[in-house]
């Protein structure tokens, strides 16, 4: 084995290519971003190399509260020394710690949890929850949606790329435009169990929706007795300037799953969180949706901790101001370079920038990793980046993003060759 950091490297992806996936390898070798994580510390991963990058992707979202926070490594080496996952058929402390403290966050009347280990999981059990309450069986999604890969999830997701191969899929579920309140109404039915949907779109291409929308899908899910289903995995804990995204507009669902950032970087975890009156579905049901590994009870002491996190550092708050730091860079940028870069969509620290044509994304992708920054184009449009650094970004780390992102733009626009939708 090599010993060299450059030959460890090299060993590890030539190990991935290999064993794990030559085409993610060979992807991420084109964009630059060929990284061997190393060392992991706030806003920034170091690659085994020792190059530093300011992390902008953080797995869309998992590391809300920092790379390797040691406040949140320390309470779960400190749950090692007495504890175990526990067993999932017994009642944990550790999961009525973690549920009792989501009801606390969460808003409105939003009281009960089912545990999971990731996002899909979640949504699997929000739209199982949803059919086996109301007893009805459509479920009504929007385009461009992400809700994870798994069986229910991967039904409700908007994107065929990820649908085709596998079709056919669960049957009853119906896709209308995000933001677009009229088509939902129009496609609602007697049978419509459930309306899902993210708050904002993360992978869709940050997609904020139309003031009211939300509102109104609120209101058309009451007048069809179906329950809303909100999406938080990418917008919560702080994301975008709020707890939760539905927060800025006021609005409970009767579901709402959690996932990624709940673990804090260091342990997989999802909630699935509902209204107390759903609950009835479970009491002749108890056993009907059981996770092995979800909730486990050192799951729930980082997720506990994570949360601890976000509100003694004030991390929507912070998340918010870092946000209002970057909008100003931005716009200078749409000043600058109205050829390159068209529309800015932003909560918080959600943010997206919509290129002027689809080559952008990668080109782009390559030069900030170049100059040190992580930040990659959507599935859906790689005329779309995503921005998601960690929540505990700093000013001085907010302005080295914003200099990269001027510099590679500065550097393309010499190059030519750009117009709008080449």
């Amino acid at each position: 084995m090599p010993t060299d950091l450059e030959g460890i490297k090299k060993q590890a992806l030539a190990d991935f290519t290999r064993f794990v996936s030559p085409m993610k390898a060979r992807t991420m070798k084109s964009a630059g971003l060929d990284i061997i994580e190393g060392r992991r510390e706030g806003a920034s991963v170091w690659d085994v190399t020792g190059r530093k990058f300011i992390d902008c992707q953080t797995g869309s979202g998992i590391m809300n509260a920092g790379r390797h926070n040691p406040e949140i490594v320390q309470a779960l080496k400190d749950a090692l020394d007495t504890l175990d996952i526990g067993v999932f058929l017994l009642c944990s402390k550790q999961k009525a710690d973690l549920a009792k403290k989501l009801a606390e966050v969460t808003p409105g009347d939003l009281a009960c949890s089912l545990f999971g280990t990731g996002g899909g999981e979640a949504n699997d059990a929000a739209i199982k929850l949803a059919r086996g309450y109301t007893m009805k069986k459509e479920i009504v999604y929007t385009e461009k949606a992400y809700h994870g890969h798994t069986g229910f999830a991967l039904s409700a997701i908007g994107r065929d790329a990820y649908r085709e191969p596998f079709e056919p899929l669960v049957p009853g579920f119906r896709m209308v435009p995000f933001g677009d309140a009229q088509a939902l109404r129009g496609v609602m039915t007697k049978n419509t169990a459930a309306v899902i949907l993210e708050p904002i779109q993360g992978e869709g291409g940050i997609n904020i929706p139309p003031e009211g929308y939300l509102r109104e899908v609120r209101e058309i899910c009451d007048e069809h007795e179906a329950l809303l289903i909100l999406d938080e995995i990418q917008t919560g804990l702080g994301r975008t300037g709020k707890m939760f995204a539905s927060e800025h507009w006021g609005v409970v669902p009767d579901i709402m799953t959690v996932a990624k950032s709940l673990g804090g970087g260091i342990y997989p975890i999802s909630a699935t969180i509902f209204k107390e009156e759903l609950m009835d579905f479970f009491i002749p049901h108890p056993f009907i949706h059981l996770s092995t590994f979800g909730g486990s009870d050192l799951g729930c002491i980082v997720g506990l901790a994570t949360i601890d996190y976000i509100q003694k550092h004030h991390l929507a708050d912070h998340a918010d101001r870092m946000g209002q730091r970057f909008r100003a860079g931005f716009d200078r940028l749409l000043e600058d370079y109205p050829d390159l870069l068209l529309e800015v969509r932003q909560k918080g620290l959600m943010m997206g920038l919509q290129y002027t044509n689809q080559s952008m994304g990668p080109r782009l992708t390559k030069k900030l990793a170049e100059r040190g920054v992580i930040a990659v184009y959507t599935g859906n449009d790689p005329a779309i980046c995503r921005f998601m650094p960690s929540l505990v970004i700093t000013e001085d780390e907010v302005d080295f993003v914003l200099n990269a992102l001027e510099d590679s733009m500065r550097e393309l626009s010499r190059e030519g060759g750009i117009g709008k939708n080449d």
